[in-house]
């Protein structure tokens, strides 16, 4: 940051405003208060006249708070030196009815000269008049009036301009917009806001058109509407006479003669080079868009007329640096110089299709690039794109609107956009999940990812370390596989291709559900991500169409072995479709045979628009093609974690997989708590319960936390270890006195352990305490009261809450339990389960109550009924299973009831110890 000496229009002059202005009035200082708005002018004026754009703001603001005050004292005027002047007619504070005039007072401007967008790859060339300002106040007004000028050589003495309307619900006490020209030149204006007239008014010689402000507050659009109606209000003047005057004039800029390439020059070698590397037009032109993108690095220069004029072929090409234009005359010389027909093009990113309804002008367009015609075929070929190659050649850019460069003019161009050529992602997966449809899917990945977002993992493998590198990969896939433990990453970048290759071996947790009593695994991964559910509810959206997104592309390949060679295995749902729904193009094929599925998806955005009409129908399409995307069905009898004996099966290999993976992300990150606590939940599912408590004393050793401590407690508890149960509740709640969680695992440790006082005591403190957690601690101790203690005390507990909560399931379980478990009150257990069930939403817990009333009652055969639904239903809930195998014993199926008894032991091993309170055992 720093200043020189003045070049023409380098500083800031200090001048009257012109006579045509006319100054907005500031209210009387009495009429000033706290209701007065903090913007008290916002007063815009500009003229035209003899290719010359003057352009002057009138901005009072009243300092209304101290944070407004540290706001309001730094000023700071941008302008473009190479075009005009910035002019300060005043600077002055109000204080009541004294005005201070602080340009008399000897402040002045301080010019930066420093790129404040370098960090944004862009040299604008603007300059920044900066100014502290002294004695400002809170309750004070500041007023700053200031002109720029501005007469642009590139645009051949036409002018243009785009004043951005202030509109409620913003509050200001004056606005206008005053727009003036020579009546004998008149330029074409057109106002782009809702509820906003102007009627131009002669003057003398000039012409006036005044817009009082603010404008009524813009019609609300949603998220998804075309950006022809979501644009800000504006009014737009130009002296262009069509779009085809402004495709004109920059034909001399992007001419051949101008920007030719120079026998001999360095450039001319490379265009010789990729002449003699390919015979064919098309072939040619992917290496001159490949050399573009790759070899010359984006830096948008706005100095010296850049705006609009590009940067010579030969001097891009030796500093190795340019913008968009720089690229389009780069690629431009070159093919041209292969004799490809090119022209370029000017383009709208962000609101292509509102080009159309705009004035036309340059001021329409952000971006240049090539349309090149070879063989019939138009290419569009953008030098700022990364990545590029043969086969992305004939891919389409969704802009919209485009405008040809031609000498003799043109009108603008609707690009039809497609799906691309290469998705922009490729993920191939060969998944295990040979050993059970409970345990994590093991797998190897690998993710061919194309355009910017390869560019992007390009540059963060050159910048990250190791460990950030295999974190970045696994952030990544996670996106498309779900949270893990990923390992042995690896990131590859492919010149010949452009693309880039992620590797990686991982596990993720199982996406098996069970539904209609049978263990189904979703395949789908990309239709399901689709949403579509605009809303056109208001009168006003009625006819507003739906924006597609640009063409973009996903593709998924899936092969899956499955338990038991896939023996007795099926696919339901719709395994192959091809469809464009909700602006979406779906390719996919599914099979099912000899225990491997296979799926290969492809999903792409198409760009485009959506119809309102058209709306209920997309809608139902996607509705109807996600409720039919293809599922596996296990087998009645697939393999269960609870059948697996901490291994695999014969001809499985998951269990060991996984194991694997989980023991090089410890190898990896041993600092890192999550592969130790993912390891321990796997060997606790598949009976390693020691496993388990050896991996989380790992855990906790690197972080400890309730989680963990509660989860080791529990380890230690189902392996007969009580005080070191005990132990870790004690950690857990030490950690958090006020833990629900802690205290409730810390109070049933206690009452199982005998010490009843101690437990009623750690409840009865934390409701004595009150608050919203109060009756959850009542709750707990009536549980705890029914399990080991007075029976009866418990059931006044759980008469005072469902008194307070009637209606409450439960409570109504909760209370069906007590009396099932300690044989009291029977006659009206019944009554609360079936109340219980009734009310559920989840029917499981009363179902298993009921059935153990069923069993008091020695109605064995209503017993087994509730249970065979609690499991069908939740097929992994120990205390259903043990108490099946009681009823089957009693039932004499002794050889079914021993096969649930194990089932129980596998997956509770404290299941006889607590059925056994009940006076319930298994032999």
């Amino acid at each position: 940051m720093a200043t020189s000496a003045a070049q023409a229009g380098d500083l800031p002059l200090y001048q009257a405003a012109p006579s045509w202005v006319i100054p907005a009035v500031l209210p009387d200082a009495a009429k000033t208060g706290a209701d007065t708005p903090a913007l008290v002018i916002f007063d815009t004026q500009q003229r035209i006249e003899d290719g010359r754009l003057w352009s002057y703001l009138d901005v009072a603001s009243h300092i209304t708070s101290p944070e407004m005050l540290a706001q309001a004292t730094s000023l700071a005027l941008p302008w473009a030196p190479d075009k005009g002047d910035i002019i300060v007619h005043e600077l002055a504070i109000w204080r009541g009815s004294q005005r201070i005039d602080l340009l008399a007072n000897g402040q002045k401007f301080t010019v930066l000269r420093r790129e404040q967008a370098l960090e944004q790859r862009e040299l604008t060339g603007i300059l920044t008049a900066t100014l502290a300002v002294e004695g400002l106040q809170v309750g004070d007004i500041l007023r700053l009036r200031a002109s720029t000028t501005s007469k642009d050589a590139a645009l051949g003495g036409r002018v243009q301009n785009v004043v951005p309307m202030i509109a409620l619900p913003a509050r200001v006490a004056f606005a206008r917009a005053r727009i003036s020209w020579p009546t004998a030149t008149p330029p074409r204006w057109k106002l782009e806001a809702d509820g906003v007239k102007a009627v131009p008014i002669r003057d003398g010689q000039y012409t006036v058109l005044d817009l009082a402000l603010p404008a009524p507050k813009p019609v609300e659009m949603p998220q998804d509407a075309p950006s022809r109606f979501r644009h800000p209000p504006m009014i737009e003047f130009a002296t262009f006479a069509d779009w085809a005057d402004v495709s004109k004039t920059f034909a001399p800029l992007y001419g051949s003669e101008a920007n030719a390439i120079a026998p001999g020059s360095p450039l001319r070698t490379e265009v010789d080079a990729i002449m003699k590397a390919d015979a064919t037009p098309i072939g040619r032109a992917e290496r001159a868009l490949e050399l573009v993108q790759d070899k010359i690095r984006y830096l948008a220069v706005g100095m010296d007329g850049g705006n609009y004029v590009p940067q010579k072929p030969a001097r891009t090409w030796e500093v190795r640096y340019g913008d968009c234009k720089a690229k389009t005359v780069l690629l431009l010389s070159m093919l041209r110089a292969m004799g490809i027909d090119a022209e370029p093009v000017l383009a709208a990113v962000g609101s292509g299709d509102f080009v159309a309804e705009r004035l036309p002008s340059a001021a329409a367009f952000n971006h240049v690039f090539v349309k090149a015609t070879i063989g019939g075929q138009t290419l569009w070929l953008d030098g700022t794109g990364a990545g590029s190659r043969l086969a992305d050649i004939h891919d389409t850019p969704d802009v919209g609107y485009v405008l040809p460069i031609r000498a003799d003019g043109a009108a603008l161009l609707r690009i039809a956009t497609h799906a691309n050529a290469r998705p922009v992602i490729d993920l191939i997966v060969e998944a295990d999940e040979t050993a059970s449809v409970d345990l994590p899917s093991a797998f190897e990945a690998t993710a061919i990812v194309h355009g910017r977002p390869a560019a992007m993992l390009t540059m963060a493998k050159t910048q990250l370390g190791e460990k950030e590198q295999r974190q970045a990969v696994g952030q990544f896939l996670q996106g498309f596989l779900g949270e893990g433990q990923f390992v042995d990453t690896s990131i590859t970048s492919d010149p010949i291709t452009g693309a880039v290759t992620l590797k990686a071996r991982g596990a993720t947790s199982t996406i098996w559900t069970t539904d209609d009593r049978r263990r189904k695994r979703a395949v789908d991964r990309l239709i399901d991500q689709v949403n579509f559910d605009p809303d056109r509810s208001k009168a006003t959206w009625a006819a507003v169409p739906v924006l597609v997104n640009q063409p973009d592309g996903l593709r998924y390949r899936l092969r899956l072995r499955l338990p038991d060679g896939g023996r007795a295995f099926a696919l339901e749902g719709e395994p192959d479709l091809k469809a464009n729904i909700a602006g979406y193009d779906i390719v996919r094929s599914a099979s099912l045979a000899n225990g491997m599925f296979t799926l290969d998806e492809r999903i792409d955005t198409v760009g485009g628009e959506i119809a309102v009409a058209r709306i209920p129908a997309e809608r139902d399409a996607l509705t109807t093609a996600k409720a039919r995307a293809p599922r596996i069905v296990a087998s009645a009898d697939t393999r269960r974690r609870w059948d697996i004996n901490a291994s695999d099966p014969p001809g499985a290999t998951q269990l060991r997989a996984i194991e694997a993976i989980f023991a090089k992300s410890i190898a990896d990150d041993p600092d890192e708590a999550s592969g130790y606590t993912s390891r321990a939940s796997l060997r606790s599912g598949v009976g390693d319960r020691r496993g388990a408590v050896a991996d989380l004393t790992h855990a906790i050793a690197i972080a400890p936390t309730i989680d963990l401590y509660l989860q080791r407690s529990t380890e230690s508890h189902e392996l007969g270890d009580m005080a070191a149960a005990l132990k870790d509740a004690e950690a857990a709640r030490a950690l958090d006195p006020s833990s629900q969680q802690a205290i409730g695992q810390l109070s049933d440790l206690k009452a199982e352990g005998g010490d009843m006082p101690g437990a009623l005591a750690l409840l009865d403190q934390r409701i004595a305490l009150g608050g919203s957690m109060r009756n959850a601690f009542r709750e707990a101790k009536a549980g705890l009261l029914g399990e080991y203690g007075d029976v009866t005390a418990a059931l006044v507990l759980f008469d005072s809450l469902i008194a307070d909560k009637p209606g409450s399931p439960s409570l109504m379980n909760a209370r069906c339990w007590a009396k099932g478990t300690r044989m009291v009150m029977i006659d009206s257990a019944l009554k609360d389960c079936t109340g219980a069930i009734e009310l559920s939403t989840d029917t499981s817990g009363p179902l298993d109550s009921r059935a153990m009333v069923w069993y008091r009652l020695g109605k064995y055969e209503q017993a087994l009924a509730d249970l065979d639904a609690v499991l069908a239903s939740t097929p992994n809930q120990a205390e259903s299973h043990f108490m099946r195998g009681i009823v089957l014993a009693k039932s004499n199926r002794r050889p079914e009831a021993t096969k649930e008894f194990a089932i129980a032991r596998r997956l509770l091993p404290s299941v006889d110890r607590r059925y056994a309170r009940y006076g319930i055992k298994a032999d």
